[in-house]
C-alpha cells in the first residue's frame, strides 16, 4: 500500500501546502511517494526528496507541465495513478481543479476535504461548515482525496533522503493553454501559511478605513490581512483575503478579528485558529462565542489605542 502526494511548486520550491498533505499521506500507512509535474523543475524535486517521510520523488517535467495546467497535471497522475492506494492533493485552489478530473477518469468517488485519517479506508471530514464531521469509509481501490491542510500539521522539510526518479511527461491534452497571469505583489505572509492574521468586516465601512486601519496593526505584528466575505462583497477588500468557508481555510497562531460579526460561513473558515481574539461593539456578535479574548468596543477607537501599545 503507497500513496502518492501531488506537490504544489512554483518549479523552485515545494509550496506550504504539499508538507501537511504529506503527513495526511503518512496517516494512511505504507510508503509515500511524491509526483513533481513541472517545467525545469529539478529544483522543485530536490527540495521535494529533503521532506522527513518520503520514500521516492516522481519527477515529470515538460513544458506542457510548466504552470499546472489542470488537464495537463491530471493525464500526468493518471499515467501513474495504477501504482497507488491512495492519491492525496491539498485541498486548495490547485488541488480541488485537479483532483475531481482524476477521480473521475478512475471512475471512483472523491473523498473531499478530510481533517482525519482514521483507518485506510476511513477519513472524517467536515459539513455544514464545519458544525458536524462526517465519517466517511471508501472501498475504491484507488482513493481520491483532498486535504484540508489546517487539519494535519507540516511534514519537516528537512531531514529525508528520498530517490528521485524521472518519468516521462504526459503529452499535452490540447485542452487548454496558459495565456498569462497578473500576480499580485505581497510584502506580508501568504494569508494560508501566516502565523498571525488581522481580518476586518463590514463594519470598517469602505476600503480606505480598511486599509487605515488594519495595515499599521498588521504591520506591528508581521501579520497577514484577512477580511470577511461582507468586507469582500463590499469592495473594501480584494477577493485573495477573503476568509471562510467560501473563500480562505486559515488555523494561525493568532486571529484577530476586527468588526466582524461571526457568520457561521466565516467561522467556518478560521475557528481552527489557536488564539482567536475579537473586537466588536455588538456585545451579542456571534464571533463572541468562539473568541479566547473578547473586546467590546468600537474598533476605530480600541485598535489605534492597540497599535500604540504594541
Amino acid at each position: 500500500m503507497t500513496a502518492l502526494v501531488i506537490a504544489e511548486h512554483d518549479n523552485a520550491s515545494i509550496k506550504g501546502a504539499t508538507l501537511n498533505t504529506i503527513t495526511a499521506a503518512k496517516a494512511c500507512g505504507g510508503d509515500v511517494h511524491v509526483l513533481v509535474a513541472g517545467h525545469n523543475a529539478g529544483a522543485a524535486a530536490a527540495a521535494a526528496a529533503q521532506i522527513a517521510g518520503v520514500a521516492k520523488v516522481i519527477h515529470a517535467d515538460g513544458a506542457q507541465l510548466a504552470h499546472g495546467l489542470a488537464e495537463n497535471v491530471a493525464a500526468q497522475v493518471l499515467a501513474i495513478a495504477g501504482n497507488y492506494s491512495h492519491i492525496l492533493f491539498a485541498a486548495t485552489a490547485g488541488g480541488k481543479n485537479v483532483a475531481p478530473r482524476v477521480a473521475a477518469k478512475l471512475d471512483v468517488g472523491q473523498i473531499s476535504d478530510i481533517i482525519k485519517v482514521d483507518s485506510p479506508d476511513t477519513f472524517e471530514r467536515p459539513i455544514y461548515a464545519g458544525n458536524a464531521i462526517a465519517t466517511v469509509q471508501s472501498l475504491d481501490a484507488i482513493k481520491v482525496i483532498t486535504v484540508r491542510t489546517t487539519g494535519f500539521d507540516p511534514a519537516p522539510a528537512t531531514g529525508g533522503s528520498a530517490a528521485v526518479e524521472t518519468t516521462a511527461a504526459a503529452a499535452d491534452s490540447g485542452k487548454s493553454s496558459f495565456v498569462g497571469s497578473e500576480i499580485a505583489k505581497n510584502d506580508r505572509p501568504e494569508l494560508t501559511a501566516a502565523k498571525i492574521i488581522v481580518s476586518g468586516g463590514r463594519a470598517l465601512g469602505s476600503s480606505e478605513k480598511f486599509a487605515e486601519v488594519m495595515t499599521p496593526l498588521a504591520d506591528k505584528l508581521g501579520a497577514a490581512i484577512g477580511a470577511s466575505r461582507a468586507a469582500v462583497d463590499a469592495g473594501y477588500a480584494p477577493n485573495d483575503l477573503q476568509v471562510g468557508q467560501t473563500g480562505k481555510i486559515v488555523a494561525p497562531q493568532l486571529y484577530i478579528a476586527c468588526g466582524i460579526s461571526g457568520a457561521i460561513q466565516h467561522l467556518a473558515g478560521m475557528k481552527d485558529s489557536k488564539v482567536i481574539v475579537a473586537i466588536n461593539k455588538d456585545p451579542e456578535a456571534p464571533i463572541f462565542s468562539v473568541a479566547d479574548y473578547g473586546l467590546e468596543a468600537d474598533l476605530f477607537t480600541a485598535v489605534p489605542e492597540l497599535v500604540k501599545a504594541l
